[in-house]
């Protein structure tokens, strides 16, 4: 019987691999803080244990008998955190995560990236695996902290781990306790309708195909790969409308603001929150809203299997799990 060890066990998308797990009948062990939230595992059957990503004596105890290691945990809500603490858990956290991992003889680990650690290429064509990193890293410093923590990865593979790197794109469903990328849905619920919208868009996917293919890659993913995880392409004006018509809220038309507008507002948001206003976004992300972020997703659905749930349904899916937990 293989058992899996999956770090950020408590978390958004750890939670639902490790739910995953448990219904395909494998052990599950989740690493987590004494201070985590317990909700999304409470009905999971796994074993817990305590520790940190930072800390190597917690993660060699997690590791004690375990034969997949999924690295999820890492710092997502960029916006709201410091850069330096982003690359401290992010990059150094995963260099000791591998370490462990190589010590107490993990035979594979899974690693969750992003799709941000990828490149950019023309306005309107889509990313694929093989495109680099080419950002400023002062515009993205999760994207590069995500970058970085893959050439931790690709360094231990060099030593003789066997790993899988996953790169989601952005990923929605029920579930997202510390609203991450579903608090969209949350908002609109809420009744704060955006009267302007960026120009740009994104690809989504969602946590529950994001949870099937990280153990589709622990089962048969190629050594050394990279796997972007989508399941469609969609313009922030498009996201608008499929979250207000699934929390049945009613759409005004929507003006959406040319690039130049967008790096003005950049500038005027950071300030406004280094005075210590709630401004629930930071200047970089406009600027990146600006921008057709969309992948190419083609060698995943051939290789670990195609998404499965319509975005429509897990933006319904996602809006029926904030009303039951009484956040709406």
């Amino acid at each position: 019987m293989i058992t899996a060890l999956v770090t950020g066990g408590t978390g958004f998308v750890g939670s639902h691999i490790a739910r995953a797990l448990a219904e395909k009948g494998y052990q599950v062990r989740i690493l987590r803080r004494t201070t985590s939230r317990l909700d999304a595992v409470a009905n999971i059957d796994c074993e817990h244990m305590i520790g940190d990503v930072n800390d190597y004596e917690s993660l060699l105890a997690a590791m004690d008998g375990i034969d997949w290691v999924f690295h999820v945990a890492a710092i997502a809500d960029y916006w709201r955190s410091d850069p330096a603490h982003i690359y401290h858990v992010n990059v150094d956290g995963t260099h000791e995560v591998l370490r462990a991992a190589k010590a107490k003889g993990v035979k594979r680990v899974i690693f969750t990236s992003s799709a941000a650690s990828m490149g950019y290429a023309d306005r309107l064509h889509p990313v694929n695996e093989n495109v680099r990193f080419n950002w400023d890293q002062h515009l993205t410093p999760y994207g590069h902290s995500k970058f970085l923590a893959e050439a931790e990865v690709y360094r231990a593979i060099r030593e003789g781990l066997d790993c899988v790197i996953l790169n989601p794109a952005v990923i929605i469903g029920p579930g997202d306790l510390n609203q991450i990328s579903s608090s969209v849905v949350l908002e609109m619920a809420r009744g704060h309708v955006p009267p302007t919208l960026p120009p740009g868009g994104t690809t989504v996917i969602d946590v529950r195909d994001v949870a099937a293919a990280h153990i589709a890659a622990a089962e048969r993913g190629r050594t050394g790969e990279r796997y972007l995880l989508g399941a469609v392409d969609v313009t922030h004006k498009a996201w608008t409308r499929l979250t207000a018509q699934a929390v049945g809220r009613t759409m005004r038309d929507l003006v959406v603001l040319p690039d130049w507008a967008l790096y003005l507002l950049a500038e005027v948001v950071d300030p406004l929150r280094r005075l210590g206003i709630p401004i629930p976004m930071e200047g970089n992300q406009l600027k990146l809203s600006t921008r057709m972020m969309f992948f190419d997703c083609q060698k995943s659905w051939r290789e670990l299997g195609e998404p499965r749930i319509p975005i429509q349904q897990s933006l319904r899916d996602t809006y029926e799990w904030y009303q039951a937990h009484g956040d709406i």
